[in-house]
């Protein structure tokens, strides 16, 4: 009976426990937001992926492997928000107006890694700017991370 109980067990098996996300602290609130600006237009390409990790990498002095780790947990964390306005007021409270300005930059840089503007984007970032607290968006925003 033992060995039927065993091979019975293997058709059985529980599906594994998954630690449960951390709470985001601003730096991945940053890396969520520039998720949710990629996926926007309903695509993620691999060059928002790229760029989000080159982002990550240099915002937080990481390597190019603890940055693409960085954006998987930043992914599983923005597929579980309802809406960016958790993030953004995280990045609000946490950080000054230059740090602030810094995280919309990263978020047109996204934006912009594909080469190709989408209103859906562009509606993201409006609405995560006045989140952040800034009544308009920002002009100078290709400032900071064209070069990426």
């Amino acid at each position: 009976m033992e060995f039927i109980d065993r091979i019975l067990s293997r058709f059985h098996k529980s599906a594994p426990v998954r630690a449960p996300l951390p709470e985001p602290d601003a730096n991945m609130a940053l890396g969520a937001l520039m998720i949710r600006v990629a996926k926007a237009d309903k695509s993620y390409a691999v060059e928002e992926i790229a760029k989000i990790d080159k982002i990550l990498a240099k915002l937080f002095g990481i390597n190019p492997v603890e940055a693409a780790k960085m954006r998987a947990l930043c992914e599983k964390l923005e597929a579980k928000a309802p809406h960016e306005g958790k993030f953004a007021k995280l990045i609000h409270d946490s950080l000054d107006e230059g740090k602030r300005l810094n995280a919309l930059r990263a978020l047109h840089a996204v934006m912009h890694a594909d080469g190709i503007d989408r209103p859906e984007e562009e509606t993201v970032l409006q609405e995560t700017s006045l989140a952040l607290g800034f009544a308009t968006l920002p002009t100078n925003l290709s400032e900071g991370f064209e070069q990426q």
